[in-house]
């Protein structure tokens, strides 16, 4: 056993089995502390992003199949008016245009693109590959003049689109191109004339764009407000079983860097193959390292200063072999938490209501309300993070987000730390609301999981990844 601090419960111990914790509020507008809303897209709207890209106007480079470029050009002028809402209309305002909302214009440049002839791909079963290699040696090109533009939009042609995925799922043209470009310091917007070009609900469509496009320039569009006293760091682990014949494991390290969610960064991390691919766990010595290049890179951010707190959250069981390494790496940390994140945990419920002639009460027409925290022990809980948020629609009153399915918890246990679950429980809350690569009120999961997760997914995808440190955005 290791001497690490787990709250257990004793007899005589108070403790809330049940608790709601209210809905977290964004920060917008780095300049001013009072700029804070619930509702990420009235906050943007209200407020302006948290910080605009460094380099002021976004300028675009393109990459278009030969005789598209007029078409793609059409499409980035629609970013740049404002837009009614056709779905959700409780939750998405008025997109009000790019430059209304971020300050900054979309700057296409003409001589920052890349015509593509459109038999690039060829013919038979090596077509996506060849189709890979083309669309990275057009990033490769645009390279060579970065200093022309901040972010690439491709269009992907309505006739290459049987080619963007192969039928036994290993290839993915998506995270092919994003894997090639990122070690480039590349960002990339994938645009598919099949799907965007015909969308209808285009105002919701530009709104997730428009974040996406902001984010992949550099600029932030909002961060969490701080959800604990303590100067926290935040780092969520997911490991990748990387394709081909050796099948190496990955680790892929996802970055939340600081108290308010700043510094998306990951880390790719290979470990090798000798191990259980189905139940995968590091080795202390491996741990060590993986969470010694963290923290070198908080360090990096941060003027060599180590934080007050540190929270990882990973989805399988912890082994205390694991936690020691945590430990290693972050020792002149004083607070470590170690925590397993479940996001199907297989529970579910639904929210009760007195009735008037009743003894018993009866199922309420609302799911039951984000943020409700559950406990099962006293290390473990079930916390609501998809459900109902009250008070957050555009009228006042609650909103749903999952309406075609009853909304069911995650769970999580604390295997190294102490104190209430509510704190990681507020955390895991606030984390939830910044996917940048979204205009959804929440995610599923808090970011250090379902980022890590997205990473794992793209890298067992792609023949390799080197080693390093990454931008998250550059994967968006």
């Amino acid at each position: 056993m290791n001497d690490h601090p787990v709250r257990k419960l004793e007899p005589g111990d108070a403790w809330a089995p049940h608790t709601t914790l209210p809905e977290p509020d964004l920060k917008f507008d780095s300049s001013s502390a009072r700029e804070r809303h619930t509702h990420p897209l009235l906050g943007l709207t209200e407020f302006g992003p948290y910080a605009p890209p460094p380099t002021g106007d976004i300028r675009i480079a393109t990459i278009t199949v030969q005789g598209q470029q007029e078409i793609l050009y059409n499409f980035l002028r629609k970013l740049t008016w404002a837009h009614e809402p056709r779905d959700r209309r409780s939750y998405v305002p008025q997109y009000p245009g790019f430059k209304e909302l971020f300050g900054v214009d979309l700057l296409p440049q003409r001589s920052a693109h890349i015509n593509l002839r459109a038999d690039a791909p060829g013919d038979g079963p090596e077509a996506h590959e060849r189709l890979s290699l083309a669309l990275a040696g057009a990033v490769t090109q645009l390279q060579n003049m970065r200093d022309n533009w901040d972010v690439i939009v491709l269009l992907l042609p309505r006739m290459w689109e049987p080619l963007r995925k192969s039928s036994d799922g290993a290839f993915d043209l998506h995270d092919r191109l994003k894997a090639a470009a990122a070690p480039l310091g590349c960002p990339i917007q994938m645009v598919r004339e099949a799907s965007a070009l015909q969308f209808g609900y285009e105002c919701s469509m530009f709104w997730r764009l428009s974040i996406a496009m902001l984010t992949k320039a550099g600029g932030v569009p909002f961060r969490m407000v701080q959800p604990t006293e303590a100067d926290t760091a935040y780092v969520g682990l997911a490991y990748a079983i990387r394709g081909g014949t050796s099948k190496d494991f990955v680790t892929c390290c996802s970055q939340v860097f600081d108290t308010e969610g700043g510094g998306f960064e990951f880390i790719a991390y290979n470990v090798g193959a000798d191990r259980d691919l189905d139940n995968p766990h590091l080795t202390r010595e491996e741990m060590r390292t993986v969470m010694a290049r963290s923290a070198r890179l908080y360090q990096r951010r941060r003027a060599g200063a180590m934080p007050a707190r540190l929270v990882v959250h990973k989805p399988y069981t912890w082994r205390e072999d694991e936690i020691d390494g945590v430990f290693d790496a972050w020792g002149a940390v004083p607070d470590i938490e170690c925590l397993q994140v479940n996001s199907n945990p297989g529970w579910t419920g639904v929210a009760l209501k007195p009735s008037g002639s009743r003894s018993r009460p009866v199922p309420d027409t609302w799911p039951v309300t984000r943020g409700s925290l559950q406990y099962l022990s006293g290390t473990e809980a079930l916390l609501w993070v998809s459900g109902t948020a009250p008070n957050v629609s555009l009228h006042g009153s609650n909103y749903n987000q999952s309406v075609k399915s009853l909304p069911t918890p995650i769970s999580f246990r604390r295997w190294a730390g102490q104190g209430p679950l509510e704190v990681p429980a507020k955390e895991m809350l606030a984390l939830s609301k910044l996917d940048w690569n979204n205009d959804a009120l929440y995610g599923l999961t808090p970011v250090t999981v379902s980022y890590s997760q997205r990473l794992s997914r793209m890298i067992g995808r792609v023949p390799a990844l080197p080693d390093g440190s990454y931008q998250f955005r550059l994967f968006m």
